[in-house]
């Protein structure tokens, strides 16, 4: 029993765990409000011509970057206000990420999704804080597996977040850490956690190379496609990409980034897998 529910309101309600594959997509961070609008805007009119539901996401402060150098985002307030008005702009329901429970009231005010960092998803003070920043309006809070978390520990975070008072919990594969800088995806993950919340599958963080030198990380971005067509076939309620028109330039995860003109052709081969499985 995968406990479904559904996020933000019609037309472009997002329905969880329902047996419909939804996406969540969107940049890394938010570099600029201009930026961060031109991709909702993209992405939902690749998403609108195929039918497929979208929650737009983007990070208002990435706190868990390599270096104390890199970029960060526009940070609590600004980055809010810009959540809230894409938001509002295009309908869709808009997920970040908290890494701090004294911000997820605030967050929370903003968005219909907070979402909490693979590093942070045992920490219960967070947990606690984002299931009772979003009970309040109807949100949800999607979970990122630890990369360091065998998958049937994590039911001990849907439990936390459920009995903190929201019910509307999802959890998202990302990868195990293998030796260093590398992660390997353990497929058998995704329908044992399926068993107590609707998965989602990161096809981006998944085939990233953490901290692979230099104070950034790297990326094998040529095998997003091969991962999520995997993830896919295997069943999941979800898809997550961080996607980018220029990964190159990125500010934040460019190198493990899907290109923006690669979005529609996957999300076109994994609709048709998604059918194949539901037959």
């Amino acid at each position: 029993m995968t406990n479904p529910f559904d996020i933000g309101k019609a037309p472009h309600q997002v329905p969880v765990g329902r047996g419909k594959l939804f996406l969540i997509a969107g940049p890394c961070v938010l570099e600029s409000e201009a930026h961060a609008r031109m991709l909702a805007d993209a992405i939902q009119r690749i998403t609108s011509d195929l039918g497929v539901p979208y929650i737009f996401k983007a990070s208002y402060d990435k706190a868990n970057r390599t270096s104390i150098k890199s970029f960060r985002g526009p940070g609590l307030v600004e980055g809010c206000r810009i959540l809230r008005s894409i938001g509002e702009s295009t309908g869709l329901p808009v997920l970040t990420d908290v890494h701090t429970a004294a911000d997820c009231a605030r967050v929370a005010e903003a968005v219909d999704v907070l979402q909490i960092p693979a590093f942070l998803c045992r920490q219960t003070d967070l947990l606690i804080a984002a299931a009772e920043a979003t009970a309040k309006n109807g949100g949800a809070v999607n979970v990122k597996k630890g990369q360091f978390v065998a998958p049937w520990d994590m039911r001990h975070a849907v439990e936390k977040i459920r009995e903190s008072g929201n019910p509307r919990v999802s959890l998202t594969e990302r990868g195990a850490s293998f030796g260093y800088n590398n992660l390997v995806v353990d497929m058998r993950s995704l329908p044992i956690m399926r068993g107590f919340a609707p998965v989602v599958f990161d096809g981006t963080h998944s085939v990233q190379t953490p901290s692979a030198g230099n104070g950034v990380s790297g990326g094998q971005p040529e095998f997003i496609p091969v991962l999520a067509r995997a993830a896919v076939a295997a069943g999941v309620d979800g898809v997550f990409l961080e996607v980018h028109d220029n990964p190159a330039e990125a500010k934040s995860d460019g190198a493990n980034a899907l290109h923006l003109n690669k979005l529609k052709a996957l999300l076109e081969q994994l609709l048709a897998i998604h059918q194949a499985v539901a037959k």
